[in-house]
């Protein structure tokens, strides 16, 4: 896999290369993500199929609050609805950059809703400064939140999060979060909009 050149200095092959460093999308704040990263070179597409890591998600929870339905848009009418960074986040699963987003430092009381549907997702109360520099979570709205396996980076599975009603994605889930749920949802601000109470 690695090999030592001459120099003493180590050689990686071009799919770890392109995991480990994430370029950023021209005149953007936007990261380039693992994923993304790896479907630019051959290796990276037999191995990103080989562990079995899927675009979409068929899980669908069984009620979901307000009474919210599955959503069916086009992936034409989503980049007609939504900006350039919003498409690239959401649809394309892409990441912001930390402390850039709009929301990653808002105490304003009210709703964040998901910039496609507008699904409620995450009341105000339940935010909570992580130092990640993404808005973080402890709680979701009722089932309006869903997660699955995440496996575009070899060394780190995680758990994505996806919007339960169109599947936008939103951050991802980690269980160092506060007390009551002890859950940490990092979420992309552009993914939000929030409604102040």
């Amino acid at each position: 896999m690695a090999s030592a050149s001459a120099s003493g200095t180590l050689s990686l092959p071009k799919y770890i290369y392109a995991k480990t460093h994430l370029p950023l999308l021209p005149n953007s704040k936007f990261v380039v993500s693992p994923f993304q990263a790896l479907r630019k070179t051959r290796m990276g597409q037999l191995f990103v199929r080989a562990m079995g890591s899927s675009a979409s998600s068929s899980q669908r929870p069984d009620n979901l609050q307000d009474k919210v339905g599955p959503v069916s848009v086009s992936d034409e009418e989503w980049k007609r609805r939504l900006t350039p960074e919003q498409y690239y986040v959401a649809r394309q699963k892409g990441t912001e950059r930390a402390f850039t987003g709009e929301y990653w430092n808002t105490k304003t009381p009210g709703t964040y809703h998901c910039i496609c549907c507008d699904t409620p997702l995450f009341e105000s109360n339940t935010k909570f400064d992580s130092g990640t520099g993404w808005p973080s979570y402890y709680q979701p709205v009722g089932n309006n939140v869903k997660s699955k396996l995440d496996l575009s980076i070899i060394f780190m599975p995680r758990q994505e999060v996806l919007c339960a009603a169109c599947d936008a994605h939103l951050g991802h889930v980690f269980d160092d979060g506060p007390p009551p749920t002890g859950k940490r949802y990092c979420i992309n601000s552009v993914s939000l909009k929030l409604k102040p109470k």
